[in-house]
């Protein structure tokens, strides 16, 4: 475990001097630069905006785009099957599936970016194919209970005003259509909010919420180094460092869902894993993977870290109307990781599950997704991994769980379908259905369903709001309102304003 603790931290190391090294190389490079180029260059300078401006003028476009001729431009060159629907309204365009290989680069350039070009970084970030950016969300929700909406996600504080993310990214895609040279890229997402609860993961600045059960923290949610190298079937992308759990249909990150709630089904499984993830494309209709990690929400570092497999298959239909894709996200022992912190009982889940999702497009405008997800775990706690911070109203602490001696399960079903219903509009509907045997993930035994129906609509490529309703249920004894309540009826809405 030392050992892979130690490759993981070089691993993370070298994801983060790459970019580093690179502008040092770039910057002490000699160049002669005639008198006639310098004069130019100078006057250029003079005459470009100062950053805020440029900032300000690169919102005003996205509020008053200036009029002009449509763009001729052929699409994209691509060797995956075409995708499916279209993004936007829709907050992604391909069938479930990361990494994804034949895909083009995303081309879009945001405020901070366009920004940013007006000065040599930017320019040099342009260059090397880097951009920044990024993204504030905040909401408001009004629901029957008064402490906590837990456990529901991601709005837990009831009636109130909430940062759930503010993010900040760095990036490069790697090219995955060409096939005739190796090509790198990286991420580094960093997130602000009170989101950063469900982000947490063990030795990744951890303490924030298993020790302080903070109402906000930072968490560097995606930190990752890729290789793709065209030559191994029809591509592989062998990806270094933590990277986002990639089964769900739900994402972490705010503006790659559906919705601003999230289902029982995400709350309760894999958020990040840290490690080392092979995705191998076979043809267009199949992709395999494999990856060793950590284990769920844990760092190779960490206390509780334990080695864990990865396996997963993607399939699309020829005919581009289906998809399934089925990962066996955890694969080891089963057993919770228990261990003492600061002599108090503490430790950490180490659940292994399944989850499968199939997807149908039945038009562009309309598509259906459908998961399904097992989940076991030996000598669980109640309520999962324990906050042994101060204990807020909001969001449980104070100490570890009774321990369930045994085998534990949770299971449940999860169904979104999607109706685009104005080039920047679409209303969703999310039906669930979840149960926990023995309170091993929701700190309540019982079976839950949960039902919600959402819009959301985009002012333009930077803004968008996403009001909905739900009706959440535990049939089986009050669970929630800080188990005061079997029933719990919200409403409420998020705002995403991207930079």
């Amino acid at each position: 475990m030392k050992h892979l603790g130690r490759w993981a931290a070089g691993a993370i190391g070298i994801i983060c001097a790459v970019p580093a090294l690179t502008w040092a190389a770039t910057a002490a490079s000699p160049e002669t630069v005639s008198p006639e180029r310098a004069s130019a260059e100078s006057v250029q300078s003079e005459e470009r905006p100062w950053f805020v401006r440029r900032l300000f003028n690169a919102y005003v476009e996205e509020f008053s785009p200036s009029p002009g001729v449509a763009s001729a431009e052929p699409e994209p060159v691509r060797r995956a099957l075409p995708a499916p629907w279209d993004s936007p309204p829709y907050p992604g365009g391909e069938y479930q599936g990361s990494p994804l290989i034949g895909v083009p680069v995303g081309t879009k350039e945001y405020p901070l970016m366009k920004a940013l070009a007006g000065m040599s970084l930017g320019e040099w970030m342009r260059d090397n194919r880097i951009k920044t950016y990024g993204w504030v969300n905040g909401s408001y929700n009004w629901s029957n209970s008064n402490n906590s909406n837990q456990p529901s996600s991601y709005w837990i504080i009831p009636k109130s005003v909430v940062l759930e993310q503010a993010v900040l990214r760095v990036e490069r895609e790697a090219d995955t259509v060409q096939t005739d040279h190796v090509d790198w890229g990286f991420r580094f997402s960093n997130l602000y909010g009170s989101n950063y609860r469900y982000m947490t993961s063990g030795g990744w600045f951890s303490n924030q919420l298993l020790k302080g059960n903070q109402r906000y923290g930072y968490d560097p949610t995606e930190v990752y180094s890729d290789v793709y190298v065209p030559w191994i079937a029809q591509g592989l992308i062998l990806r270094i460092g933590r990277w986002v759990a990639t089964p769900d249909i739900e994402i972490q990150f705010a503006p790659d869902n559906y919705m601003a709630t999230h289902s029982l089904q995400f709350t309760f499984d894999t958020y990040t894993q840290t490690g080392a993830m092979a995705t191998v494309m076979l043809d267009k209709q199949w992709t395999v993977q494999g990856a060793v990690h950590a284990g769920t929400d844990m760092a190779p570092w960490y206390k509780g870290a334990t080695p864990t497999g990865m396996v997963g298959v993607r399939w699309v239909s020829l005919d581009n109307n289906d998809s399934a894709y089925v990962v066996l996200n955890n694969v080891n022992t089963a057993k919770f990781r228990h261990f003492d912190v600061n002599g108090q009982p503490a430790g950490h889940d180490n659940f292994n599950y399944v989850v499968g999702t199939w997807q149908r497009r039945f038009t562009k405008e309309i598509h259906s997704k459908l998961a399904g997800i097992y989940m076991w775990q030996r000598d669980a706690v109640l309520g999962g991994t324990p906050i042994i911070g101060p204990v807020q109203s909001f969001a449980g602490g104070g100490a570890r769980g009774a321990i369930l001696p045994g085998l534990s399960q949770t299971y449940g079903i999860l169904n979104y379908t999607m109706v685009q219903v104005a080039p920047r509009d679409f209303v969703t509907v999310r039906n669930e259905w979840w149960r926990d045997d023995r309170g091993m993930r929701s700190g309540i035994a019982g079976h839950y369903s949960t039902h919600a129906i959402g819009l959301t609509h985009q002012f333009n490529d930077i803004v968008m709001i996403r009001p909905e309703a739900g009706f959440y249920r535990c049939y089986t004894r009050p669970a929630f309102d800080q188990a005061t309540e079997k029933n719990l009826y919200m409403v409420g809405a998020d705002m995403i304003v991207r930079f």
